[in-house]
């Protein structure tokens, strides 16, 4: 495990750092009618997970499980699909669209992705009359194209890399005249992903709601960035400066915390790691931008790491897959690292269970 203290912590990267210009959202404002319009709009439960915390030497644990959200089996049920109704709305509105259910008739939402963004696309798109298509790498799961596909989605594969699809996304919705809706941001293309961020703050609110007390750590997994920061976000909001803030990532593809290292945007290359909804080379910039100066820790984590907190998890009835587990892995493997970072039998952490195991 890798653990570097966050030089950019209270004034985040440079100017010259040469991030796309924008701001994360600070409020998901189509909310409510976003849950009321959805298959099952319910708060996902936040677990105490006392017995773990005993393993891990900590004082609490609070696990927000997302694994049933909306059906879909991981938090980005709330990303792609807030994103497509708050564009519903926003036709409503001016009046360019009468009902919800069809203001996106004849369109067509395309993105890049390792399973879970895609499947919040395919969901929500038909909700408002759109369709979707969905790029997706070699390594992604068969398992995750299948439930693509039943959710009524087109799947293309292509490529060997996520960023390989999302090049290929971006190519065919340049043609074909698609709305390209990734969950990154890149110079030219914020708003889309600023939106999908948006839609994962809905977890922070529902957390402020049902934590007895407020946490001391916060662990956030992160592949290009966006719900590691879209909760330190929430985290910041709610309980201020005194949480520390600690964001994990695979050993293998490090993005956000080679961009710490570099003061800018990079990309950083490395094998394919079983952790393959984090397996993600190139950060978000509105998400490194906003995590450069709020989290106060960037870690990695192995891939045997992952699998043995898996194990751990599995055999508590917590099944998920190495990149669900992946902040509590950090946790569970803290290890050398723990003092420092402050964890110790009086430590309330909270941690997020991203997802589902795949065979699900």
């Amino acid at each position: 495990m890798d653990a570097l203290d966050n030089p950019w912590r209270g004034k985040g990267l440079p100017e010259n750092a040469g991030l796309a210009v924008g701001n994360i959202s600070d409020t998901a404002s189509e909310a409510s009618s976003f849950l009321e319009r959805s298959p099952d709009g319910h708060p996902s439960p936040l677990l105490d997970a006392a017995d773990l915390a005993g393993i891990f030497g900590i004082g609490a644990l609070s696990i927000k499980d997302e694994r049933s959200r909306m059906g879909l089996g991981s938090f980005k049920a709330l990303g792609a699909a807030y994103a497509i109704a708050k564009r519903a709305g926003r036709k409503v509105r001016d009046g360019s669209a009468e009902d919800l259910g069809n203001a996106l008739e004849g369109m067509t939402f395309a993105c890049a992705s390792a399973g879970n963004h895609g499947l919040s696309l395919a969901a929500g798109a038909p909700f408002y009359g759109a369709k979707a298509a969905v790029f997706v790498s070699e390594t992604v799961p068969e398992a995750f194209a299948v439930r693509l596909r039943q959710k009524g989605a087109k799947v293309v594969r292509t490529g060997a890399t996520y960023e390989d699809s999302m090049s290929e996304a971006a190519r065919q919705a340049e043609v074909n005249g698609w709305v390209l809706l990734p969950d990154s941001t890149w110079p030219g293309m914020i708003d889309a992903g600023r939106d999908v961020m948006e839609g994962y703050l809905i977890m922070g609110d529902e957390i402020s709601r049902q934590i007895p007390e407020p946490p001391t750590h916060v662990f956030l997994q992160a592949g290009v960035g966006g719900l590691a920061a879209a909760c330190a976000l929430s985290a910041r909001a709610t309980w201020g400066q005194d949480v520390t803030i600690v964001v994990v990532e695979p050993e293998y593809a490090p993005a956000l915390l080679a961009s710490i290292k570099a003061g800018k945007a990079v990309t950083a290359p490395g094998p394919v790691s079983t952790m393959g909804r984090l397996d993600c080379k190139e950060p978000s910039h509105l998400a490194l931008k906003y995590l450069a100066r709020e989290a106060d820790w960037f870690t990695t984590i192995s891939d045997a790491v992952a699998a043995d907190t898996v194990a751990l998890l599995s055999a508590h009835n917590l099944a998920t897959t190495p990149s669900g587990a992946a902040g509590i892995a950090a946790l569970h493997h803290a290890g050398p690292h723990a003092a420092a970072l402050g964890l110790g039998p009086g430590s309330r952490v909270l941690c997020y269970l991203s997802e589902g195991p795949e065979d699900v």
